[in-house]
């Protein structure tokens, strides 16, 4: 299973990304999918995410500011960010909660990370 994560880069304050992250594999189910942040100096922390019945969490710091979404049928999360501040500037990973069709247990699985900066 591999997570590719997608669409990070450099905004100004105030802008928008979108970030994306396909899930490929041997996968027989996927539950939850979610986005992490690692700021320079700093623990990684949860951004939100999302069950496969839809559940959402959202950290505090980006509520009404992001949205996460996911298409199951693509196997894809996506994150989009508005109102970015340059306190959001971090690496971030997707995370995926994913089932193999050669397994019976579930396992977490980490995309490579994409970084975004947002410039003041």
């Amino acid at each position: 299973v591999q997570l590719q994560a997608s669409g990070g880069g450099l905004v100004q304050a105030g802008g928008s990304l979108r970030l994306s992250c396909v899930a490929s594999g041997s996968i027989s189910s996927i539950y939850v999918m979610g986005w992490y942040r690692q700021a320079p100096g700093k623990q990684r922390e949860l951004v939100a995410d999302i069950s496969s019945g839809g559940n959402i969490n959202y950290a505090d710091s980006v509520k009404g500011r992001f949205t996460i979404s996911r298409d199951n049928a693509k196997n894809t999360v996506y994150l989009q960010m508005n109102s970015l501040k340059p306190e959001d500037t971090a690496v971030y990973y997707c995370n995926g909660d994913i089932r193999r069709r050669t397994d019976r247990a579930r396992n977490e699985y980490w995309g490579q990370g994409t970084l975004v900066t947002v410039s003041s």
